[in-house]
């Protein structure tokens, strides 16, 4: 893009909008980016998991980070929009260095999650809380506002008894909120009760995986969502259409 990083940044924000959600088809290299752009998007969000599968890693920070901000970079080099990278718990980076590697890939958003990568477990609170605030600082530092998506795991991790992950849910979000972030990512909480629970409580943007079982964009928007991610799924759908065609093809048949 010919705007500078903190001009990005500021449009990347304002696509945030509860009720008339940001939707993000996730891409993982730069054809699939231009591929979203051309289809009408107004920004393009990477996956992790897409990302370290197109470049023959598992996901759960086991790609080399120097290859993670590669193809980030080739995204942002590729598209005339905002671009918005999942950096997992951020590769074990500080979170000045974070910031730095974000914005020399042509980025100006990231997700950070609150579960080890690794291991799975959720992170405390407070450590988290710490790596946001970092995040933000760094951020400031640089005179970029870059946009951090915090990534709350309760649900995925399903951690504690389940009549608490609401709870704790609301309490992690407020609290990397007041860390700085600009919206929180409840990943894996779908119910349109307990979203618009969530949705009440914040008072900020939150954002949605779209998946089977997930509310429509419509009734999202109804919900005050403003952010919907696809996380892996195009690249999923697109593997699944490859594997078809190369099966026709191996039986003998055209491409196509």
């Amino acid at each position: 893009m010919t705007t500078s990083p903190a001009a990005r940044a500021a449009a990347l924000r304002a696509l945030h909008r509860p009720g008339d959600p940001l939707l993000l088809p996730n891409a993982w290299d730069a054809g699939s980016a231009r591929a979203v752009v051309d289809a009408g998007f107004a920004a393009v969000a990477t996956s992790s998991a897409a990302v370290a599968e197109s470049l023959g890693y598992a996901d759960g920070e086991d790609a080399p980070v120097g290859e993670i901000f590669a193809a980030v970079a080739r995204v942002a080099r590729a598209v005339d929009v905002p671009v918005t990278a999942d950096l997992e718990r951020g590769y074990g980076l500080r979170p000045t260095e974070l910031v730095e590697r974000l914005l020399e890939a042509g980025a100006v958003g990231l997700n950070l999650e609150d579960s080890d990568p690794r291991s799975g477990a959720l992170v405390d609170d407070g450590r988290q809380t710490e790596l946001l605030a970092g995040v933000r600082a760094a951020a400031e530092a640089a005179g970029v506002p870059i946009v951090v998506n915090a990534r709350v795991d309760v649900f995925l991790r399903q951690a504690g008894e389940p009549a608490g992950w609401l709870g704790e849910t609301v309490r992690r979000a407020c609290r990397y909120l007041a860390a700085g972030a600009d919206c929180v990512y409840p990943i894996l909480l779908a119910g349109p009760a307990e979203l618009r629970s969530v949705v009440q409580a914040v008072a900020a943007p939150v954002n949605v995986l779209a998946r089977p079982g997930t509310p429509t964009v419509a009734e999202l928007a109804a919900l005050g969502v403003a952010r919907v991610s696809h996380g892996a799924g195009v690249y999923a759908a697109t593997r699944a259409y490859t594997a078809r065609l190369l099966a026709a093809v191996a039986a003998g048949g055209p491409l196509g």
